[in-house]
């Protein structure tokens, strides 16, 4: 068969059923070899916007989503996207396009070596030289993409090698089993959970993969040890549990910082040290740490490790709960619980001071306070970059893991929306709301045009202040309250909207905002709200945050 057409084959044997991209020139064999195909093409208006949904998709459903650009600046294009999928492990294949093998040696039209650009931002990257390699590679780079930790993979395609002529066939895909914990590593662990006078769990990005949530809460219900979780780790127990504190990562006092401090030993469970600088929280040390993931711990000062605990993350944490039974059954939970209720309330009483504000421009707290009132345990909520993400990653908690998406890994403005596209792919039954600023929505508003085309209610809420805001607050929280130029001009985003034939609208009061989600969400296209904010209480609740007193 056609080089072109095997190479579709092989993405079907991976369960591929969407690709999301842009495609050229260099890429026409295998477009015109997908007309054959079950695999939907998804037709982008940026490569960067499609990488994004690629890696939403594969975030969400464990298996590598795809996206294809072409050479040249299509490649280069598709780059942020990519390293975001890396950085925040989500499970990723780009396909790109690539001159003919015949004139890559020498100075020719939109020649560059792509996989060489992609080498340090992905887990492989490979150039496909041979059409009877081609079975290889694709199921090369899908096995290590989906692998523990997940990321991104890279397949090169030059033209020519894709009108090939080949009798090869698509390689069977066959499951990988993980690797168990070491058992001594375990006994060592359980041993200093018993130990401890104030345990606490520190849960990260790898806790809402697979089966890891369910085997957490586990955890913590038998040793009745509170969980506190990063970003990227909300949802690994429900906000509705006792057991749960939610989420640590404003780099300033928290109430949930004094407790940090305070503990003992930190347990912490699929933790990544990009997700939130150990130095943040450890800053004074003497903690004892338990490191539970798929791979040993990163080397950092204040990120001493006393047992490092390398395993499925879900396999590790059954083998501590069946210890953990044998050993202490008749006396468990080990610690009590409620002597968190006092701090787990006032967190609670936090989140719902702004709750009735009629102010307006809207309160941050009040817009996210109506957002998750809006919200069902298992809708999808994306969140951009910049000042609201801060906002969101404090004050909307969830009811599931991988109900709340963060780019806090690699920290891309511009992901929330075309990743909000991905997601409604994978879960079309869910609502799937996308919340950005208006200068990270700006950078990829062009794919709203992609979702009305699609017909599929995607809502965006954009926050509106007409800055950066995010660097104008850490600008002023480190200069005595200056900053730079941040300003910018908006277009009228209800009019953007409409534009494009998709449902618009910008709020002139706060009541406003609860009737406006109920009728995005009934839209059968996508919808946009635009929400004027009031980014003075980005500077009172670091004020704030500074003078709270603890009780814990």
């Amino acid at each position: 068969m056609k080089a072109s057409d095997l190479f579709v084959r092989c993405l079907e044997e991976e369960g591929v059923t969407h690709i999301f991209g842009v495609p050229g020139e260099e890429n026409a064999d295998v477009m015109i070899s997908l007309l054959d195909s079950k695999i939907k093409f998804v037709l982008c208006r940026h490569e960067q916007a499609a990488a994004f949904m690629a890696d939403t998709f594969g975030r969400l459903t464990g298996k590598a989503g795809v996206c294809l650009g072409t050479l040249g600046p299509g490649a280069t294009n598709l780059v942020t996207g990519v390293a975001d999928a890396n950085m925040d492990r989500a499970p990723l294949i780009a396909i790109i396009g690539q001159a003919s093998t015949r004139r890559l040696h020498k100075e020719s039209h939109q020649n560059m070596d792509s996989i060489a650009m992609f080498r340090p931002i992905t887990k492989w990257a490979q150039s496909i030289t041979d059409a009877n390699n081609i079975p290889e590679v694709v199921r090369k780079a899908f096995k290590i993409a989906e692998s523990e930790k997940p990321g991104a993979c890279v397949i090169e395609l030059p033209e020519n090698v894709a009108e090939e002529e080949t009798s090869h066939t698509p390689m069977a895909k066959h499951k990988t089993r993980r690797a168990a914990a070491d058992h001594k590593a375990i006994v060592q662990a359980v041993e200093l959970i018993v130990a401890a006078k104030n345990p606490l769990i520190l849960a990260g990005n790898g806790a809402v993969r697979k089966r890891a949530s369910k085997q957490l809460q586990r955890l913590a219900h038998k040793t009745g040890i509170g969980v506190v979780n990063t970003f990227m780790g909300k949802g690994a127990v429900p906000r509705t549990d006792p057991h749960c504190m939610f989420t640590l990562g404003l780099q300033g006092r928290d109430h949930i910082n004094a407790a940090i401090d305070k503990a003992d030993l930190i347990i912490a469970v699929g933790y990544d040290l990009v997700e939130y600088s150990p130095e943040h929280w450890n800053k004074t040390g003497g903690k004892t740490i338990i490191h539970i993931d798929f791979f040993p711990a990163e080397v950092d000062v204040s990120y001493p490790v006393t047992v490092d605990v390398v395993s499925d993350v879900a396999d590790a944490l059954w083998q501590m709960n069946e210890m953990i039974n044998q050993r202490y059954e008749g006396k468990l939970p080990l610690f009590d619980i409620n002597g968190r209720s006092e701090l787990r309330q006032t967190i609670l009483d936090d989140f719902a001071m702004e709750k009735d504000d009629t102010s307006f421009p809207m309160k941050p707290q009040k817009i996210l306070w109506d957002v998750r009132e809006a919200m069902g345990p298992n809708d999808i909520l994306l969140s951009d970059v910049g000042a609201h993400k801060m906002w969101i990653s404090r004050y909307y908690q969830c009811d599931e893991a991988n109900t709340c998406l963060i780019s806090n890994g690699f920290c891309t403005m511009g992901f929330a929306f075309p990743g909000s596209i991905g997601a409604k792919i994978a879960y079309p039954d869910r609502k799937v709301l996308s919340i950005s600023g208006d200068a990270g929505f700006m950078m990829n508003a062009q794919d709203i045009e992609t979702a009305a085309r699609l017909n599929i209610n995607v809502v965006a809420i954009v926050w509106l202040d007409g800055e950066y805001g995010l660097i104008k607050w850490k600008q002023q929280n480190s200069f005595d309250g200056k900053h730079s130029d941040l300003a910018f001009n908006n277009p009228d985003f209800e009019l953007f909207a409409k534009a494009f034939g998709v449902w618009g609208k910008t709020l002139k009061s706060v009541d406003e905002l609860r009737p406006a989600l109920e009728e995005a969400f009934s839209q059968k296209g996508p919808a946009l709200i635009a929400i004027p904010v009031d980014y003075a209480e980005n500077r009172k609740m670091t004020k704030r945050l500074g003078e709270l007193a603890f009780t814990i």
